[in-house]
């Protein structure tokens, strides 16, 4: 019997919060590695989904999906560590020509991706432009 060494193992992947909203669709599992993680960014988005729901149907479905990623997951803390490189990702971002101020969200998840050493996965590859260097982003 042959047993896996631990550095063969892929490395784990952070997960944006589009991913993360579309994990039933079977094109998006099947491109993802096989240990995920995701940022407490994330979950307060999905913690915020329930509330703006328009319609009763809408709620229920958002908070089933907020139930199931917190069963699922630990989320990564904002830490000082995440702190320091959203300043990197800030940065890296307003010198390519784009705003910071809209995507504050989508750069906290990228400054955990980067303090992390994590590659990110996103459904919305135009949310992380111009962090080539600092962050290694999958569009799936």
């Amino acid at each position: 019997m042959t047993t896996r060494d631990e550095s063969d193992s892929p490395a784990p992947g952070l997960l944006d919060t589009s991913v993360i909203l579309d994990l039933d669709d079977p094109d998006v599992g099947d491109r993802l590695p096989e240990s995920t993680m995701i940022s407490a960014v994330t979950l307060a988005e999905l913690s915020a989904g329930p509330h703006l729901a328009n319609d009763a149907s809408e709620r229920a479905r958002r908070l089933t999906r907020l139930q199931e990623v917190e069963a699922t997951y630990v989320p990564l803390a904002v830490d000082s560590a995440v702190a320091r490189s959203f300043g990197l990702v800030t940065a890296a971002v307003t010198a390519g020509g784009r705003s910071h101020r809209r995507r504050f969200a989508d750069l906290l998840i990228a400054a955990t991706a980067h303090a992390h050493g994590l590659p990110l996965y996103t459904r919305h590859r135009d949310d992380f432009t111009n962090l080539e260097g600092l962050v290694a982003v999958h569009d799936i």
